[in-house]
């Protein structure tokens, strides 16, 4: 996806990445995961989507009351999976749905990082249709640590997540640029 990376371990099963385009490379022929080409040289980064993992991308794909996505094969260095992309790159509702992945591994990557004492502690999900997803996420039966909120008058769709922290609590608002 021409793309650079940078991951923190959020514990042995979950991570933050923080990705950009790299343009040292050339960039792909088809448009990029998670809206990365809608954004410009100067946007500020933000919370663009999340992604959670499946024992079974096709079955959970099919049972989504949303689309999410065409099922593409991805490999980075020893890894290999499978992940929900849409074909034309954007993050569906708004950024607020879940990509699916399935990882093909026996022991998940999260835990070949760094531990920094770092722990995803919730995440809030704020939409103007709340109700469409929650239906959503009940149609995945995830069992993630998720609030869905509705969005304040005004307010386009946005992630908010908790971190613990060594030093406390931290709060990563969606940073719309």
């Amino acid at each position: 996806m021409a793309t650079h990376n940078l991951l923190l371990r959020l514990g042995d099963s979950m991570f933050l990445e923080v990705i950009a385009p790299n343009p040292a490379v050339p960039a792909p022929s088809r448009p990029r995961w998670f809206a990365l080409d809608s954004l410009g040289h100067r946007s500020a980064p933000s919370l663009s989507t999340w992604v959670v993992r499946t024992p079974d991308i096709r079955a959970a794909a099919d049972a989504a009351s949303e689309p999410l996505g065409d099922i593409e094969p991805m490999h980075r260095g020893a890894l290999d999976w499978l992940i929900t992309i849409p074909a034309d790159g954007s993050v569906p509702l708004d950024g607020v749905a879940p990509a699916l992945i399935e990882w093909h591994t026996d022991v998940h990557p999260a835990s070949r990082l760094d531990d920094q004492g770092l722990c995803l502690a919730g995440l809030d999900i704020f939409h103007t249709n709340p109700d469409r997803v929650s239906r959503l996420l009940a149609s995945l039966e995830l069992g993630t640590p998720v609030c869905v909120l509705e969005a304040p008058p005004g307010a386009r769709a946005h992630l908010v997540a908790h971190i613990d922290t060594p030093q406390g609590r931290r709060t990563l608002p969606a940073l719309r640029g």
